[in-house]
């Protein structure tokens, strides 16, 4: 058997940091399930705005809920009005002081999560999934990533046997922990069944901080 290591949980601590930054002790349980509550409320309501990541900050009694998306034009609404309601409804979902931060992603092609979403989103419209799978990673290519892998799991092409199918370009080397692996799954809901999508998109290596202090200090010869 295989033993799958999640790329960023694999990363943690090292060159990644957590998405929910907080501790607690007595409340743990319930801004635990507060978080995921407000993150499926946020998933749900704005399923066709592109939105990448969902962090959350807390201190005291306020929380602070950071959207990273490609299109904030879609959440924002007209003169902010979209961003008022949001905030109403996720008020609702907790007893913390809540504040809405929205931040644009720029170069939506090069984001692993919403790479997936978009073939995702043509495999649900019957378009042919080699060709969308070959546009995904040629078109990250373009935008300049060291390497990007695709993986699509299910009916393709709505044949009977399910199949798995992935392309792959450039460098994605999974066991390097300095390596900055961006990582996203979607599930793409065809007529034939389910097809789950992965990808896996590398951006280059970064060398973690106290290993720069160390390097420096170390005497040379």
């Amino acid at each position: 058997m295989g033993h799958k290591v999640h790329p960023y949980g694999f990363r943690l601590g090292i060159i990644k940091t957590w998405k929910s930054k907080w501790y607690e002790d007595k409340n743990y349980a319930t801004w635990l399930h507060e978080d995921l509550s407000l993150k499926r409320t946020i998933t749900e309501k704005h399923a066709h705005a592109g939105i990448a990541d969902i962090q959350i900050e807390r201190a005291a009694n306020k929380a602070k809920v950071v959207i990273y998306t490609s299109r904030p034009g879609i959440i924002i609404g007209k003169r902010g009005a979209g961003v008022e309601q949001l905030k109403k409804e996720l008020q609702g979902l907790t007893k913390n002081e809540l504040f809405v931060d929205i931040q644009e992603i720029r170069k939506a092609e090069t984001n692993a999560k919403l790479v997936a979403e978009n073939i995702a989103s043509q495999l649900e419209r019957r378009v042919a999934f080699r060709r969308a799978m070959k546009k995904a990673v040629s078109t990250a290519m373009k935008f300049g990533v060291k390497g990007i892998r695709v993986n699509a799991a299910g009916r393709l092409g709505g044949v009977a046997i399910a199949r798995r199918e992935w392309y792959h370009e450039g460098r994605v080397p999974l066991h390097t922990v300095r390596a900055d692996i961006d990582y996203g799954e979607v599930t793409a809901k065809t007529k034939a069944g389910t097809v789950g999508i992965k990808c896996w998109i590398f951006k280059g290596e970064i060398v973690p901080q106290r290993r720069r202090a160390l390097g420096a200090i170390a005497p040379r010869g």
